[in-house]
């Protein structure tokens, strides 16, 4: 279970804000990469957070009902709350881990207010200004982090779903785009549409 101690040790060293930073859909065949950067609030750290935030964890070990019903709460408890994407068309224009950077320094912009401290899974970001530090699998480790991994992935489970409601007969909604054999059948018989990953081995 993602845990509570790093973001204590910042906050009591100075740090007034700290802010969680995951993405989703990095291994998708279709559509974009999406990133999420998340702020707890302090008290959460200092004091004593609520029951239900000790069930936040990295999104992959949570059933769609328990992720879909802590990115409600997140968005509602949240002190700070952000979302950035790169395109398919980013991604095969350059690659996929820069297009996870990209995403994720779009969600760092898109937050109300700046922050003093960035936890990023996996590796630090390039080219930013913020301090920071990459956790590798910090979604299990990290509660800011994994609340970043939550809210991205339903985020962007939503999309998919949006997306079923155009390019029928892919089964978007059900693989979130990502390569199943349902997913690579289709793209057999039907092609791949505008935003597939070109760049990425379709078949």
């Amino acid at each position: 279970m993602a845990g509570f101690k790093i973001e204590t040790n910042l906050l009591r060293t100075g740090c007034r804000t700290v802010a969680g930073l995951d993405e989703a859909g990095r291994g998708s065949l279709f559509g974009p990469v999406v990133a999420a950067a998340v702020v707890l609030p302090s008290a959460w750290f200092l004091g004593r957070p609520p029951a239900w935030a000790r069930k936040i964890n990295d999104s992959k070990l949570l059933p769609a009902t328990k992720r879909r019903e802590l990115a409600a709460l997140l968005l509602r408890e949240a002190e700070a709350l952000g979302i950035g994407t790169a395109s398919s068309a980013e991604i095969d224009e350059k690659n996929i881990y820069w297009a996870s950077q990209v995403a994720m320094k779009r969600a760092i912009e898109s937050l109300s207010s700046p922050v003093d401290f960035l936890l990023v899974d996996g590796y630090p970001l390039k080219e930013v200004e913020y301090r920071q530090m990459g956790i590798p699998q910090g979604d299990r480790k990290c509660v800011s982090i994994a609340a970043a991994s939550i809210v991205a992935k339903v985020f962007r489970d939503g999309l998919m779903e949006a997306f079923d409601a155009v390019y029928g007969g892919y089964g978007l909604a059900r693989h979130k785009g990502y390569g199943t054999e349902e997913h690579f059948r289709c793209l057999r018989s039907k092609g791949p549409t505008g935003l597939h990953r070109m760049s990425f081995k379709l078949g």
